[in-house]
């Protein structure tokens, strides 16, 4: 692994002004050790840093990336839009058309909210859910990540699982009274729940599939069951396909849940209101929350619901969604989908022929491994089992190779349509000279 030159000097300007040396505490390695390099550039499934060390990409701008790193199409429509101005604070054409696109891939997006993060989308759509029922409660499941909004920081994933930390400071007391989390997959549990509180229950919000404590696939019927408590109780169900969204599938992993149900002859489930970020920007911010045209029309200037935003709809940010989903067609998604299937299966059996005991968790294209653990996780308790330790090793032996993993055991593995066979070779064969026994140091 190469050190840029003067990392030291770097490091100390880095941590004298901006707090723990980043902008996001995912992108810290406190829990592989050592400290983040800067990047300065990248290409495809290349990033490379200052000193000009390139490695293979498997954080993809933590899944935005799916068209690869300055993809020459997208490149080409941010620069053409960012001619014609970068801001204007008023509706361009363009944002109506990614809002057509989305609704068209993702039928239950009825009416689209453009806004700028994954975090503004939730937010919004629980303050929709709320104005909407006239209730206060939401339900969430341990581990799962809906960004940084206050009701969201409890028993959450992501960063906070890699800090060890449950809940935020700052959260208040009474905000969350107002968020009942309740282990994910857990049926009693929830069906409990709408029993002894239904009458209160505004939402329930889930990720389409977790991806924040790993990649989880979400037990069968359990999505189906929010959909149906939720309905007959007068909540909202809140889907967040942040991550899963265009990702998982073409049409997220709603969409591999309802060919599932069409196969058999059933009625897919709907979620009532979905939030969208990551690819729907292309590594631009942009995200959305969508839904119901009835729940959507809510927000104002129609309704009593406020939400508003001087960035939402950014012409230069649409251009980038634009063209990311225009370039993940069906061949697209097959070359996507060939690509996690070679990196998922070839590490698997690397790790097996090293004897290390580890579970593989599945969801559409998206995975993670959680060594340590012989059966896939379903809940936040199960997860948080794996051998964190043995990840560090393995981090920074992929490291060390060329290869750069997200810099947390309760992240996915990000792949995109420029990881073609030669550079998951490269991955594979990594985590082939891996040998557990060198273990990192604490």
């Amino acid at each position: 692994m190469r050190t840029p030159q003067g990392q030291r000097g770097w490091e100390a300007r880095a941590n004298a002004i901006l707090p723990g040396g980043v902008n996001s505490p995912v992108r810290a390695w406190n829990a592989v050790g050592g400290q983040s390099l800067p990047i300065a550039s990248a290409n495809g499934a290349i990033v490379t840093d200052a000193a000009g060390g390139a490695y293979v990409d498997l954080v993809g701008s933590w899944g935005a990336a799916i068209a690869g790193h300055a993809n020459p199409k997208v490149v080409s429509a941010v620069t053409r839009a960012a001619k014609r101005g970068l801001s204007f604070g008023a509706t361009t054409e363009a944002e109506v058309e990614l809002a057509e696109l989305i609704r068209d891939r993702y039928a239950p997006a009825e009416r689209v909210r453009l806004v700028s993060t994954g975090t503004e989308a939730t937010m919004t759509a629980l303050r929709l859910a709320r104005g909407a029922t006239g209730r206060d409660v939401v339900i969430k499941f341990a581990g799962h990540y809906h960004g940084h909004a206050d009701p969201f920081l409890v028993a959450a994933g992501s960063g906070l699982a890699t800090a060890g930390a449950p809940d935020s400071a700052g959260v208040t007391a009474s905000t969350a009274a107002d968020t009942m989390v309740l282990p994910y997959g857990d049926v009693d549990a929830l069906t409990g729940a709408f029993a002894q509180h239904g009458e209160r229950i505004a939402a329930v919000i889930a990720e389409g599939a977790p991806c924040n404590m790993g990649v989880v696939r979400p037990p069968d019927g359990f999505n189906r069951l929010i959909g149906e408590l939720t309905r007959n109780e007068g909540a909202v169900f809140i889907l967040d396909e942040v991550l899963t969204g265009f990702r998982a599938g073409p049409a997220g992993w709603w969409g591999i849940e309802r060919d599932v149900a069409l196969a058999k002859g059933e009625q897919p489930w709907v979620p009532d209101l979905v939030t969208f970020g990551k690819v729907i920007g292309g590594g631009l911010p942009v995200a959305s929350v969508a839904g119901r045209a009835d729940l959507m029309e809510q927000l104002a200037p129609l309704g009593p619901v406020y939400q508003a935003g001087t960035l939402s709809g950014n012409p230069v940010a649409v251009a980038a969604g634009l063209a990311t989903l225009d370039i993940m067609d069906a061949d697209a998604y097959a070359t996507l989908a060939r690509a996690a299937d070679e990196v998922r299966e070839g590490v698997h059996e690397a790790l097996l022929a090293s004897g290390v005991t580890h579970a593989v968790g599945r969801a559409g294209t998206l995975f993670s491994f959680f060594l340590g653990l012989d059966e896939p996780p379903v809940t936040f308790a199960d997860a948080a089992r794996q051998d964190t330790g043995l990840f560090r090793s393995l981090f920074r032996h992929m490291r060390a190779e060329g290869v750069s993993l997200p810099p947390s055991a309760f992240e996915a593995w990000f792949v995109s349509i420029a990881h073609e066979s030669p550079i998951t070779r490269q991955i594979v064969d990594a985590a082939g000279s891996w040998r557990p026994n060198e273990r990192a140091n604490p």
